[in-house]
């Protein structure tokens, strides 16, 4: 059995031991067996490998033919959030979304909480992550994102749970505050043209929605161009759309230890399939711009920028600059 760590280069022994409390392989491989069988009524072998990442951790086991992945979690100030989004998902699963539903316990829960521990168990859903040089898989990404918009809409928990999700701050603010803590990556020129851009951006926007909150490569399923499963629910928010789509769209790319930008076709295609479900208004569209700079300039780390981000905001930067961008041009979703 593997233990791996998924991003952090830590020691997983160590983790294993110090955050999961397991002395070693062979305690957490008992424990995660003993858990399934436990809980779900269904026996399964020695896990196949173990990741960890911050205070969460997956493991995946076989019964018989059928693959399953139990995920654990031991920050209890999360647990609140993480049966809310079991649920959630668990509902988007019933009205046809491509999601990794968790399955029932035998006493009908989506997720458990035992011990200091909240949990649930997957079934593996066979795929490969997103290939951003994939043109129709970037568009279908762009499509089940407005799909999965439209139906946090109208899902029973569309006005969320007190305590559970919290409105967040203007979007003006947001940036403005942002660029009054003085990033020490954003050059003197971004921030003057993002303060312009912030200036001349409506006020008025569509309300704010449950979104997924972390919708990239890393969290995206595909078989051939289809999307065939939208993973980890664990950063849902309330927040406007339009953020949402921006923010993916500049991290559309990143998976684990694969952290870089994307080029600006990729972003456009991705924006171009969603459109194709659900048209954007002028406003969001206004907002499209800005939000990319601020994303982009947001992700360029102060060393090591091993990724690219710092050129790619440059370049960004340059092209909103030349094209006097502060307003993008709607458009019509195309057929």
């Amino acid at each position: 059995m593997a233990i791996e760590m998924l991003w952090e280069q830590d020691d997983p022994t160590e983790v294993l031991r110090n955050r999961f409390g397991f002395a070693d392989a062979e305690a957490v491989g008992a424990w995660v067996s003993a858990t399934v069988e436990r809980h779900w009524g269904v026996r399964v072998g020695t896990p196949e490998r173990v990741v960890m990442s911050d205070s969460n951790a997956l493991a995946w086991v076989r019964n018989g033919d059928e693959r399953l992945l139990l995920k654990w979690s031991v920050a209890s100030d999360r647990f609140e959030r993480l049966t809310f989004a079991a649920e959630l998902t668990s509902w988007l699963g019933t009205v046809g979304l491509p999601v990794s539903a968790p399955v029932p316990t035998r006493a009908g829960a989506v997720q458990v909480t035992n011990d200091g521990v909240s949990m649930s168990v997957q079934r593996v859903i066979d795929g490969t992550h997103l290939d951003v040089g994939n043109d129709d898989q970037v568009r279908a990404a762009g499509a089940t994102l407005a799909r999965l918009h439209d139906a946090l809409r109208s899902s029973p928990w569309h006005d969320s749970r007190p305590g559970v999700l919290s409105a967040p701050t203007p979007l003006t603010e947001q940036i403005a505050g942002w660029i009054a803590s003085e990033p020490p990556a954003l050059s003197p020129e971004a921030r003057d043209v993002l303060g312009r851009m912030l200036d001349r951006a409506p006020a008025a926007l569509p309300p704010v929605q449950i979104v997924h909150g972390d919708y990239r490569a890393a969290n995206i399923l595909c078989a051939g161009t289809a999307i065939v499963g939208v993973l980890d629910f664990e950063e849902l928010r309330l927040d406007h759309r339009i953020v949402e789509i921006a923010r993916s769209a500049v991290m559309l790319g990143t998976l684990f230890r694969d952290w870089g930008p994307v080029p600006a076709a990729v972003r456009e295609q991705f924006l171009d399939g969603y459109q194709t479900v659900h048209a954007l208004t002028d406003e969001e569209l206004h907002w499209w711009p800005v939000l990319l700079l601020w994303y982009s300039w947001a992700l360029v780390p102060t060393a090591d920028d091993l990724g690219g981000w710092g050129q790619a905001a440059v370049e960004l930067l340059a092209d909103t600059a030349n094209s006097g961008n502060a307003v993008r041009i709607a458009r019509r979703p195309r057929s």
